[in-house]
């Protein structure tokens, strides 16, 4: 695998606040400019690196493009910065960055040590091959979930202390000076050796100063102006987008509100529309069945009428002809019924007129209430042994229906 190229990274305050912010907004990105990380784990990522922050300031998130061997590119996150390291009682600071892979935190970030132009990396290192890439136990055996960022810097801090991986380069044109320099040691035999480099501050990988060696040039001022300047400018930039980002962010909050009442309306219409057609279904049965009753009934006047007209007069009760006793038998119970019906009815007017007395009026309902009861209750008997009669047919016609 290839070193990989910093690109255009996102800069921003050191302070743990904005950090965090810039956190929470490179992970919530959605669409191309997304990064490649899984939604599920998103929330584990921001927790290890605001964890490694508050444990290490040195290492500062940000976004970078990662190449890959086959020179495929991706936009990572990655934390770039120093982890410190204790050398014969002395504290020293290693530039490094940790690379947050497309499959972190499943699988293990990669690890790079990234010397200034005045340093140089170990020749033959048990942990940091010459192209930079770090390979501690605890990388090698990552476990997920319980491995996490802030683990992996103690553990970088443990083992470059064991066996520092950068030493500065030797200066070609020593200026003479009786007091040896922090960045270099001689030994008995009067041959220099490359030495460890000093504590920086602030720490940079990328600072333009040599980063191990005593004497560092002191920046241009006008390079110095040029990148508070892009700072500034970069500053802005981000409030500005972070600014347009919220109010989409309330737009389209708005308008999934209203099509969430758009589709409850429409619902409502689809259930309304519904419920109306099958109402109009139902009456336009219920007005095919009244056409065919009418057509019923205009047939049997216009043949009755005919019948009429060549009879004359035509007695009630005999114009209608009873198929059998028990249908006159009905016919005779239900006209006695109804006729001392009619009686009681007639008292009741009389009574309330005072046309007779109260006697007289108690002893008739009497009498033609007992009378009534007898014949209603004929009527019942009669009504249930037409019943029994009809079932009885029913089941004879549905026995020939079955023997055919």
């Amino acid at each position: 695998m290839t070193p990989p190229t910093p690109a255009a990274a996102i800069h921003s305050p050191s302070s743990p606040q904005y950090t965090q912010q810039f956190l929470s907004n490179v992970l919530s990105q959605r669409g191309p400019s997304s990064l490649p990380y899984s939604e599920d784990v998103k929330w584990l990522i921001r927790q290890h690196l605001v964890s490694l922050i508050d444990t290490c300031p040195s290492l500062q998130p940000r976004t970078a493009t990662f190449t890959y061997n086959d020179g495929r590119t991706v936009n990572l996150l990655q934390a770039n910065g120093t982890v410190p390291m204790v050398y014969l009682d002395a504290t020293y600071n290693i530039p490094v960055i940790i690379w947050l892979l497309e499959s972190y935190p499943r699988q293990s970030p990669l690890v790079f040590v990234n010397p200034t132009r005045n340093m140089v990396i170990k020749d033959s290192h048990p942990f940091v091959n010459s192209s930079g890439i770090v390979s501690i136990p605890y990388l090698t055996n990552w476990v997920y979930p319980s491995s996490n960022l802030v683990e992996l810097a103690r553990n970088l801090s443990h083992f470059f202390s064991r066996d520092p991986p950068l030493y500065t380069k030797r200066n070609p044109n020593p200026s003479p000076n009786p007091h040896p320099p922090p960045g270099t040691s001689f030994s008995n035999s009067g041959s220099t050796r490359p030495a460890i480099p000093p504590r920086l501050y602030p720490p940079s990988p990328y600072g333009s100063g040599s980063g191990g060696v005593v004497g560092r040039k002191m920046d241009d001022p006008s390079e110095v102006d040029k990148k508070n300047a892009i700072d500034e400018l970069m500053l802005k930039l981000h409030s500005d987008i972070e600014g347009l980002g919220k109010a989409r962010e309330s737009d389209m909050e708005g308008l999934f509100n209203a099509q969430g009442v758009l589709r409850r309306r429409e619902e409502e219409l689809r259930k309304g529309v519904k419920e109306m057609l099958d109402e109009k279904e139902g009456l336009e049965q219920q007005l095919q069945m009244v056409l065919m009753n009418a057509d019923v009934l205009e047939g049997w006047v216009r043949d009755n009428e005919t019948k009429v007209k060549k009879i004359g007069n035509v007695d009630v009760d005999e114009a209608f002809e009873l198929c059998d006793r028990l249908s006159k038998q009905m016919l005779d119970c239900t006209a006695s019924d109804l006729a001392m019906e009619d009686v009681i009815y007639s008292l009741d007017k009389a009574i309330q007129d005072g046309a007779i007395p109260f006697d007289q009026y108690l002893r008739n309902v009497r009498l033609l209430s007992r009378e009534q009861f007898i014949h209603r209750a004929t009527a019942s008997k009669v009504k249930a042994v037409q019943m029994q009669a009809q079932v009885s047919h029913m089941a004879s016609r549905l026995s020939q229906y079955t023997l055919s």
